[in-house]
C-alpha cells in the first residue's frame, strides 16, 4: 500500500526523521498484532479441524481408538538362586542373569521355581472365589 509520498532523507531534519520513525513504528505495531490474530484464527480453525476425525467416527458409529486391554498379572517362572528377588516369568526378553548363566553351562529347568504348581493353583482358587 503506497501513499504517494517520497521521502528525501537527505532534506528531512531530525524531528522529521524522528516522527517518521515513530509513525513507523505504530504502523508496523498495528499490522503485526492484526497479523497476529489471524493467525491465531487459523490454529484455532486447524486444532478443531484435527479433532473432527474423532467426532466424525464417533457420530457415524465407528468406535474411537480404545485403550490397551488390562493383561493378567504372570507370576514367575524361573528365580535366580543367587539373588531370590530377582525373577523371570518366561515373558518378554530373558533376564541379564538368566542369560549369563545360560552362557556358562547352565540349563532353564535348573531356574524353574520347585513351588509354581501350588501358586498357580492358589491363584486360580482366588479368581473362581471373587467370580
Amino acid at each position: 500500500m503506497k501513499t504517494g509520498k517520497k521521502f528525501d532523507l537527505d532534506v528531512m531534519s531530525t524531528d522529521e526523521m524522528w516522527q517518521l520513525h515513530i509513525e513507523i513504528g505504530r504502523l508496523l505495531s498495528v499490522r503485526l498484532i492484526s497479523e497476529k490474530r489471524e493467525l491465531e484464527k487459523r490454529l484455532a480453525r486447524l486444532r478443531r479441524e484435527s479433532e473432527m476425525p474423532h467426532l466424525e467416527a464417533a457420530l457415524v458409529g465407528q468406535n474411537p481408538p480404545r485403550e490397551r486391554r488390562k493383561y493378567p498379572r504372570v507370576l514367575p517362572k524361573y528365580q535366580n538362586p543367587n539373588e531370590p528377588s530377582e525373577t523371570w516369568s518366561g515373558r518378554g526378553k530373558q533376564p541379564r542373569w538368566l542369560t549369563a548363566a545360560l552362557k556358562t553351562g547352565h540349563t532353564i529347568e535348573e531356574f524353574i521355581i520347585s513351588n509354581l504348581g501350588a501358586e498357580k493353583n492358589k491363584t486360580r482358587q482366588r479368581a473362581k472365589e471373587m467370580s
